[in-house]
């Protein structure tokens, strides 16, 4: 007997049903009859009823997007979101906390602890591809490989800030760090992959507005927290880890089940298949162009405070004010390029920053408010960037069908690839210019630092929309 009744060609006993009354006031609608087993595809279920035929299995696309259905929807972005948040507390606090964490608390040299960070950022971003291919292969293994790098990731924040070194402090320090963005990594990018296969192609912009605007609520949580506990904890760096690890803890838990493994996942593919992709080669030109600019604002970010406005004391303040920005204007952009597209309202953001990086190059000594304003403008615009750029890259991953972990590992290699050409070639080419930090500096130095985080910003940011505008995309829906 199958799953219908049906015996041998015949129907000798009803399929089991389950008879729905919907009130309303004095008024009843119709009986509806659903047949058990029509499953998350209710297309089939009612070709099935009215047929009287045997009820086929729901799709693996029905199955893997059931996030759909109405009384879920806030359940899973929230879920997302929870996990968003805590990757983005581990991302960039990391760098800014833990080396001066050291450094007051162990004593480790600046020129020892500078030697260790180059390392670091190489091997971080030399083994992206490294990571993506792992993250393909373990998809068919569901959530393990997920809590493993949780607990890994939260081990290594443990042992950065709330554990004393047992051996050498530089070691402990470059092991524990290496865990801490090698579990992000991975996690990052099976977070993103999964996003793909999860929401298809059109939900990508929905996701992106949960995504992003936690992952930025985490990097300003991460960036004060430690300054907040003091007022709570003789030891806030090691609250700041405790809370951390909850954080972990809660976005594993609020993430199970929604880690499916597909049903009918595709073969793994290579880097040289997915980088035959002509679009998606042009979407990782883009990262990178687009990526450039950030790259080197945040790099003379301190220098620029420090020297050209003299307002050492305020940097703090004006990097929560820059990522505050991005968090806050994050969902806006995604309601704006819902209804204008995402490539017209990229644009606009991305415009919008190259007039805050120009304005930032006639700034003098103590203006800070319009620095501030600049802050503003130009975190806004990151939102934009850090929102749209990753959920058009999505969407066009999903409509491939494969290489979506080797895709966001591509990605996360392109832009940490950037990041650390920026630190290698800007600031000796601001030295070559006469900049000495913090040293008093000739009108020359101090005009070759403002040229170097404001006009050469604004030619990056050129070629960023000139491949923006060459990029060849479909029509969006939000």
């Amino acid at each position: 007997t199958n799953a219908t009744g049906r015996r041998d060609g015949h129907f000798n006993r009803p399929a089991p049903r389950i008879k729905q009354f919907f009130h309303f006031r004095r008024f009843a609608a119709p009986a509806i009859w659903i047949a058990a087993g029509a499953g998350a595809d209710p297309s089939s279920g009612v070709a099935a009823v009215v047929e009287r035929r045997e009820i086929p299995p729901a799709s693996d696309a029905a199955k893997s997007r059931d996030f759909i259905v109405p009384g879920r929807r806030l359940g899973v972005f929230s879920s997302y979101g929870v996990f968003a948040m805590m990757l983005g507390a581990a991302g960039l606090p990391i760098y800014i906390h833990a080396p001066k964490y050291f450094v007051d608390q162990y004593g480790v040299s600046l020129s020892t602890l500078g030697l260790a960070l180059f390392a670091l950022r190489s091997l971080d971003f030399v083994q992206d591809p490294i990571l993506a291919a792992l993250a393909q292969r373990s998809r068919e293994r569901g959530q393990w490989p997920i809590y493993a790098s949780i607990l890994l990731l939260g081990l290594g924040m443990l042992g950065l800030f709330a554990l004393a070194p047992p051996f050498s402090a530089i070691i402990w320090f470059s092991l524990c760090l290496a865990m801490v963005f090698s579990a992000f990594s991975f996690l990052s990018i099976r977070f993103y992959a999964n996003g793909v296969h999860a929401f298809g192609a059109e939900g990508q912009l929905r996701l992106a507005r949960w995504r992003e605007t936690c992952s930025l609520l985490g990097i300003c949580v991460a960036a004060i927290a430690p300054t907040l506990l003091l007022n709570f904890s003789a030891q806030p760096f090691a609250a700041f880890a405790m809370g951390f690890c909850g954080l972990c803890l809660m976005a594993g838990i609020l993430m199970r089940g929604y880690w499916h493994p597909m049903a009918q996942a595709p073969a793994p593919v290579g880097i040289a298949m997915v980088l035959s992709d002509r679009q998606l080669r042009h979407f990782l030109l883009l990262a990178m162009l687009n990526s450039a600019p950030v790259a080197v604002s945040s790099t003379l970010f301190l220098f620029y405070v420090e020297s050209r406005l003299g307002a050492a004391d305020w940097a703090g303040a004006l990097l929560i004010l820059f990522f505050v920005a991005a968090a806050v204007s994050a969902p806006i952009w995604t309601y704006l390029a819902a209804h204008f597209g995402p490539k017209q309202v990229l644009l606009l953001a991305m415009s919008a920053a190259i007039v805050g990086f120009f304005y930032a190059y006639f700034l003098q000594e103590g203006q800070i408010l319009a620095f501030a304003l600049i802050s503003l403008v130009s975190g806004a615009a990151l939102g934009a960037d850090m929102t749209l750029l990753p959920a058009l890259f999505a969407s066009h991953l999903a409509k491939r069908s494969d290489g979506a972990e080797i895709g966001f590992g591509l990605w996360n290699f392109v832009s940490k690839m950037t990041l650390a050409f920026a630190a290698v070639l800007v600031l000796p080419l601001l030295e070559w210019f006469g900049y000495q930090p913090g040293l008093t500096n000739a009108q020359k130095g101090l005009t070759a630092l403002s040229a170097g985080y404001a006009l050469l910003p604004c030619l990056l940011k050129i070629l960023a929309i000139v491949a923006l505008v060459r990029l060849p995309m479909q029509g969006h829906r939000k």
